[in-house]
């Protein structure tokens, strides 16, 4: 069935490709075709092998499945986990597109894949005829930076495979994202495998004027019965024993209220969802997926802006052997337009590279394309930035600023344009043994501004601010990137560092802790602005203080003249932290922003060692690395 499946992927690939080389030659006034085509472009494969945990990975690899086209390639993008490890030895061109998840963990997609690989370490050639190339994508802002990519990487060279190119490291803390990685590393890899498997005389790369394909094709239809949008909902009731992205539970709101006061410049709220008929529990360190929607304001305003009927029903339909149509639990089938730009398009992201790329095809002004094309080449990123990624303007917002293009993007390329809509994870603020059946988020409502007059809004905590008690949402609970001692082993000190909503997943394994008894050494250190204004869980806390079940060190950074961080608290209480962190059982957890606030932590935990340990502060840095960061886990975000 693989083979057959293959097969059918080469020959609707090579038509596809056939498509675009016509297109080319009837621009170029030669109408002949060439019948050595297809046996020709046989034996050009391109295997694309992504590991994935939020789709950032599996974007880039099928858009190197369709820029592959351009050089003649038959393109295969697939999760590692879903190709056959034995047919990687047989595979003379292979591309891995790796992101990193938790603590230098690799993604749920590809763990298989690299398992049966490392068995297999033995045997130190073979991989000797592939040629391949790694392409990371991280956050430095984590300990393990791309460690998944790399280790991959070393695998793969160790057992004799040949990388044509160094590994690319994109970096989600860059200013423009990492693209500033990914766009050079894929030109130099075209140009690498080009010298490898060069084309034969008289052939040209597709030239970039000629327009690929849409992904997707659409069918309008008159109208649709309801029914298809029954079989979705009945097919999240029914997807209880296996929740997860394409089988999503709809959980109802049984709570939603505001934690700080109305005086206090952030809202944060407090969201639990009734969970009762997912079976599989929730465990201190989960996350609780959560699939959003685009604000009723922002839908109206992006059909109003493209021109587009919100009652017009269509059917999705496949165009690109390696796009797979999304699921139908987030886009159902038919589908009206309203529904799809409210549940599908994230219309409010802000565009990338490609995105001006496409646009160049639509405009009818030449003004308009000089623009596009300026921010779509490698000089005009510095533009980008200052147009796009400085201001956080969105596509939405983008779109709107070039009147000569917008009315002319066929629908169909909507779905390469505008990005779905992932769904967001947040920290589950709750245990299961302590609240049964429920799960609680805590949630800062991210509203900021910038240089444009129009306040920026976060997607997902908007929409979950307006979702009043009642209503449901798409959720699923999955492994989060922190890992708590278990309750049935010997239970160690714990030491956790939760500054604002990275409080979060430590009041779970608080509670859980608390609720099956085990609450010796437990140690919090806490930060927010004001103790009356952002002390989330006040009176919670000072109880268990209170029952000796919890030591408690808050810091409030804005109650005094001088401002006091969780650092602060953490070298003020220097000696009494030494005693727990010298044993190298505790365990020490980090949660919160991804900016400055990690690099204080880790700093302040290396204060701790060089006044404990009395040694100076090379061996404490030297301890730091040799010991600590074993004991030593984070959880940070942009």
């Amino acid at each position: 069935a693989i083979m057959e499946a293959s097969v059918l992927r080469s020959r609707l690939e090579i038509n596809f490709i056939r498509l675009l080389q016509e297109t080319q030659q009837m621009a170029n006034g030669n109408k002949q075709k060439d019948w050595t085509f297809e046996k020709w472009m046989e034996s050009r494969s391109l295997i694309i092998l992504y590991g994935s945990e939020t789709g950032t990975a599996q974007e880039v690899a099928e858009r190197i499945g369709r820029e592959c086209r351009r050089y003649y390639f038959l393109p295969v993008v697939s999760a590692m986990d879903d190709f056959p490890v034995d047919q990687l030895a047989k595979s003379p061109l292979v591309v891995f597109v790796v992101s990193t998840t938790g603590q230098g963990d690799d993604p749920s997609n590809m763990k298989n894949f690299f398992t049966t690989l490392w068995s297999q370490r033995k045997n130190r050639q073979l991989l000797v005829d592939l040629k391949f190339g790694v392409l990371g994508l991280g956050d430095s802002s984590y300990q393990k930076f791309n460690y998944a990519a790399k280790r991959l990487n070393n695998l793969l060279a160790y057992l004799g495979g040949q990388p044509i190119l160094k590994m690319g490291l994109g970096d989600d803390q860059h200013d423009l994202g990492p693209d500033f990685v990914i766009d050079p590393w894929l030109n130099n890899w075209w140009n690498k495998v080009l010298e490898l498997f060069p084309l034969p005389a008289g052939r040209e790369p597709l030239n970039t004027s000629v327009l690929l394909p849409s992904k997707y094709k659409t069918r309008f239809v008159e109208s649709s019965d309801g029914s298809d949008c029954l079989i979705q909902e009945r097919c999240l009731a029914e997807s209880q024993n296996r929740v997860c992205a394409s089988t999503m539970y709809l959980a109802e709101v049984t709570l939603n209220k505001r934690l700080t006061s109305p005086q206090h410049f952030q809202d944060v709220r407090l969201v639990e969802f009734d969970v009762t008929c997912i079976k599989e529990k929730q465990k201190p360190g989960d996350v609780l997926m959560v699939q959003p929607q685009n604000l009723e304001n922002h839908v109206d305003e992006f059909m109003n802006i493209l021109g587009l009927n919100p009652e017009q029903v269509f059917y999705l339909e496949c165009n690109d052997p390696n796009a797979p149509l999304p699921p139908i639990s987030i886009l159902p089938r038919p589908c009206t337009v309203r529904q799809c730009v409210q549940k599908y398009f994230d219309i409010q992201a802000i565009p990338k590279r490609h995105f001006f790329e496409l646009l160049a095809f639509f405009t009818k002004d030449e003004t308009e394309r000089e623009k596009f094309q300026e921010f779509a080449s490698a000089e005009g990123q510095e533009g980008l930035y200052d147009y796009c990624h400085r201001p956080k303007r969105s596509i939405m917002e983008v779109l709107d600023d070039f009147p000569h293009t917008k009315n002319n993007i066929p629908f169909d390329y909507l779905f390469d344009l505008v990005p779905a809509i992932k769904a967001r994870s947040y920290s589950i603020a709750s245990s299961s043994l302590a609240i049964p059946n429920k799960v609680q988020l805590l949630v800062a409502v991210v509203q900021y501004q910038t240089i444009l007059k129009r306040p920026r809004l976060g997607l997902c905590t908007n929409w979950l601010a307006r979702q009043c008690v009642g209503k449901l949402v798409p959720v699923w609970i999955k492994s989060g990137t922190l890992t708590f001692p278990s309750l049935t082993e010997v239970i160690p000190p714990v030491v956790m560092i939760g500054p604002g909503t990275g409080c979060a997943p430590f009041r779970a394994y608080i509670q859980e802790r608390v609720a099956s008894g085990h609450h010796q050494s437990l140690v919090l250190i806490f930060g927010c602005r004001n103790k009356n204004k952002d002390f989330f869980f006040k009176k919670e806390w000072e109880m268990l203080v209170e029952e000796k079940k919890l030591k408690l060190y808050c810091a409030f950074s804005r109650d005094q003249e001088e401002k006091v961080y969780v650092q602060h608290k953490m070298k003020e209480h220097a000696a009494e932290l030494w005693t727990l962190i010298a044993n190298p059982q505790t365990r020490i957890y980090f949660a919160g922003n991804a900016k400055r606030v990690p690099i204080d932590v880790y700093e302040a935990l290396t204060y701790i060692c060089e006044k404990g340990r009395g040694r100076g502060i090379q061996d404490a840095e030297q301890y730091m690395k040799k010991q600590v960061e074993k004991q030593y886990q984070t959880e940070t975000w942009a």
